[in-house]
């Protein structure tokens, strides 16, 4: 059994060479975001729901990127409902967003 039921990665790396990054795109704000949403749903914890940043994941022209696992499904989140789509109909109702999806 895995320690989270879900891991989900959101790019946070910011890029200095003029190429485009998900950390010049509110990534981090995302992440903060969806970290404090999947606490007030009670979804955290060992067994459960764990969001992190993660270094370069090398998909930024297309970010800012998410990844979430177990299911390897990547996504590119612009906002705050974004974020909602994906906990609600990914973590929860286990069908992946196909919208979002990259």
């Amino acid at each position: 059994m895995s320690f989270y039921s879900h891991h989900i990665f959101f790019c946070t790396n910011e890029r200095d060479d003029g190429r485009p990054s998900c950390g010049h795109r509110c990534s981090s704000e995302l992440r903060d975001y969806a970290k404090k949403k999947i606490k007030a749903l009670g979804l955290n914890g060992q067994g459960r729901v764990r969001v992190n940043n993660a270094g370069c994941l090398d998909r930024c022209d297309a970010g800012p990127v998410v990844v979430v696992y177990p299911e390897e499904v990547w996504y590119r989140i612009d906002s705050k409902e974004d974020v909602d789509a994906v906990i609600a109909e990914h973590v929860q109702g286990g069908k992946v967003v196909e919208r979002l999806r990259v």
